[in-house]
């Protein structure tokens, strides 16, 4: 997360943190795009490093606890993250006993997942951690502001999806 304390100032470019250098050349929408990315990244290391797990696979898992079990491609679909990657989460997430996968004995093609006892317990201290840290994040702003970062990022998410 940038802290508007810690851009500094330095002729003829401004740095924010992470090394991106905007110049007086780049146009508003760049330094925009520029701490758009910067702040993505912040966010999911910090967000990791705060509540010990990362928020792909925390998606994974709340999206696991509202189903009993789920195919691993329709799973993949839903969160709409690659298959590669959604294929070494879960085998992580299997590592630490909180899911688990079976073949479908119908149709051996298809992997089932669920949660395990144990990731449904888990599932709830990472939901706290994702509340006190976004918590910490948006502090800063008031109900109106949050509501209208909610706006500015629904539109720009309906950009990106007009992309495709």
């Amino acid at each position: 997360m940038i802290d508007r304390s810690t851009v500094v100032s330095q002729s003829p470019a401004i740095f924010y943190g992470g090394g991106i250098a905007i110049t007086p050349t780049s146009s508003e929408a760049e330094s925009i795009f520029d701490m758009l990315l910067l702040l993505n990244k912040e966010i999911s290391c910090k967000f990791e490093r705060c509540a010990g797990i990362s928020a792909s696979r925390l998606q994974l898992l709340c999206k696991l606890y509202q189903v009993e079990e789920i195919s691993q491609t329709l799973l993949q679909k839903e969160i709409g993250i690659d298959g590669a990657a959604v294929t070494r989460h879960l085998k992580q997430l299997e590592a630490n006993a909180m899911v688990t996968r079976r073949t479908k004995p119908e149709d051996n093609r298809i992997t089932l997942v669920s949660l395990t006892d144990y990731g449904r317990e888990r599932i709830i201290t990472f939901r706290q951690e994702r509340s006190q840290f976004v918590d910490r994040l948006l502090q800063s702003f008031d109900e109106a502001e949050r509501h209208q970062l909610a706006d500015m990022l629904r539109i720009m998410n309906g950009h990106i999806s007009d992309m495709d």
